[in-house]
C-alpha cells in the first residue's frame, strides 16, 4: 500500500509525510475512523514510508529492499496483530498462526472490514478477538532487537478486540516501547478501547472520504459515467466500502435485505411458524453477523422513514433497498419508529451479552407484529 492508492485523505497523507520526513514520530498512535474511510491504508503506507530509503516527497519509492519486502508483507521489522478466531485442532491461537492467509487477504483488500476477514478465514459462528495469549508474543517481538529497519512496527488492527488481559499487559510498553519502534492502531470503534491505552496514543481521526474523492474512484476503476458515480458516492456517505456494494449488491447485503424483507412480512401477517423458522436461520450466521444484521435492520427503518419525505438528499438505499421502500416505507411512521429502532437496538444488545439467538430474533419479530401496524 503506498499514498498514491489511498482515495482521498490529502491532508492526513501530508501529515504523516511531515512526520516522516521531519523525525517528528509519536511511538504511540491510534487512527480512528466508522469503517471504509482508509484508516488501515494509512497507516500501512506510513510504516512503509517511514522505512523506505529513496522516499519521495509525496510517496515511498517502491524499488529499496525495504519497499520490495513490504511488497510481501514480509519484512521482518513489521508486525501485524489482527483479530482471530482460536482453533486449538489447528494449533491457531496467536495472530502468527493466521500471517499466511492475512498476508493473501490484504494482497487484494486494500479496503476491507471485520466481516470480510472472518469469511476469509472460515470463522463461522466464532466471534474474532486478540486473545491474552498475544501480549506474550508482542512482548518477545518487540525485546528483539531491530533487524535492518529505521523504525521497528507494530501494527495493530481493532485494538477493541484486545481481550482485557492483553490490553492491560501491553499498557507499560505502549507508554515506552523499545527504541525506534512504532506502535500503530486502527480502530473502528475507539470508545471500546481501554481507556488507558487511548490516553497513551495519539490520536488520527480519519474522516469519511469526501464524494468528490469517491466519485473520482468510481469513475477511474469501474468505469462509471459521472452521474452514476455521483449518486454512489451519495450512497457510499464517506465509505469506499459502501460505494462498491453500492455498485453491485454483495451477498452479505443481499441475505441481509431478504431476511428483512422476511422478517417485516412474517411480521405484518403474524406468521408465526415463519417467524420461528427465520429466528432458526439468522441463530446459525454467528453473532457477528447477527449484530451486523440488526444494524444493517436499524439503517433501513431510518432511511424508509426518511423516504417518506421524498427528499432524495436525505437517502441513503440502493436500488434494491429502494425498490422494497416504495411499499414498505408507509408501515413506517411518527407512531412506531422510534420504538421499533429501540427494539432492534435492544436486540442487538442481547446478541453482545450472548443471550439465546432464537429466543432474542423471534421475540423481535413478535414485538414487530404490534408496532408495525400502528
Amino acid at each position: 500500500m503506498y499514498f498514491k492508492d489511498i482515495i482521498g485523505q490529502e491532508e492526513i497523507k501530508k501529515r504523516l509525510i511531515h512526520s516522516a520526513q521531519t523525525g517528528v514520530v509519536p511511538h504511540a498512535q491510534l487512527f480512528t475512523e466508522q469503517g471504509g474511510a482508509g484508516a488501515f491504508p494509512l497507516a500501512l503506507a506510513y510504516a512503509r514510508y517511514l522505512n523506505c530509503t529513496n522516499r519521495t516527497e509525496t510517496d515511498s519509492c517502491g524499488h529499496c529492499p525495504s519497499c520490495l519486502k513490504y511488497n510481501e508483507l514480509a519484512h521482518p521489522d513489521l508486525h501485524f496483530v489482527f483479530p482471530i478466531v482460536s482453533k486449538k485442532d489447528k494449533k491457531k491461537d496467536v495472530c502468527d498462526d493466521y500471517l499466511t492467509e492475512w498476508r493473501g487477504f490484504l494482497k487484494d483488500r486494500p479496503y476491507f472490514d471485520i466481516d470480510g476477514w472472518l469469511d476469509y478465514i472460515d470463522a463461522g459462528n466464532s466471534q474474532a478477538l486478540i486473545y491474552s495469549k498475544e501480549s506474550d508474543e508482542i512482548i518477545r517481538k518487540l525485546s528483539l532487537k531491530i533487524y535492518e529497519a529505521t523504525y521497528r512496527i507494530l501494527l495493530v488492527w481493532l485494538p477493541e478486540k484486545l481481550h482485557q488481559t492483553c490490553a492491560n499487559k501491553l499498557l507499560k510498553i505502549i507508554e515506552e516501547p523499545p527504541r525506534n519502534t512504532v506502535i500503530l492502531m486502527v480502530s473502528e470503534l475507539p470508545d471500546l478501547v481501554l481507556g488507558t491505552i487511548l490516553s497513551r496514543a495519539q490520536r488520527i481521526n480519519v474522516r469519511g472520504i469526501h464524494p468528490e474523492d469517491i466519485a473520482a474512484s468510481m469513475i477511474s476503476r469501474f468505469n462509471l459515467t459521472p452521474e452514476d458515480a455521483k449518486h454512489v458516492a451519495h450512497l457510499a456517505n464517506g465509505s469506499y466500502l459502501k460505494a462498491v456494494e453500492a455498485i453491485s449488491l454483495g451477498e452479505e447485503n443481499k441475505f441481509y435485505l431478504e431476511q428483512f424483507k422476511g422478517m417485516m412480512r412474517n411480521s405484518w401477517a403474524r406468521n408465526v411458524r415463519g417467524m420461528k423458522d427465520m429466528a432458526d436461520v439468522l441463530a446459525s450466521i454467528g453473532r457477528e453477523r447477527q449484530k451486523n444484521f440488526l444494524s444493517y435492520c436499524q439503517h433501513l427503518i431510518r432511511e424508509n422513514f426518511m423516504y417518506r419525505f421524498q427528499s432524495p438528499e436525505l437517502n441513503y438505499m440502493n436500488m434494491d433497498e429502494a425498490g422494497f421502500a416504495v411499499k414498505f416505507a408507509p408501515f413506517i411512521n411518527e407512531r412506531n419508529v422510534i420504538d421499533i429502532m429501540d427494539e432492534l437496538a435492544k436486540a442487538e444488545r442481547h446478541v453482545a451479552q450472548n443471550v439465546n439467538a432464537k429466543m432474542i430474533f423471534f421475540d423481535l419479530s413478535l414485538r414487530l407484529t404490534v408496532l408495525i401496524k400502528r
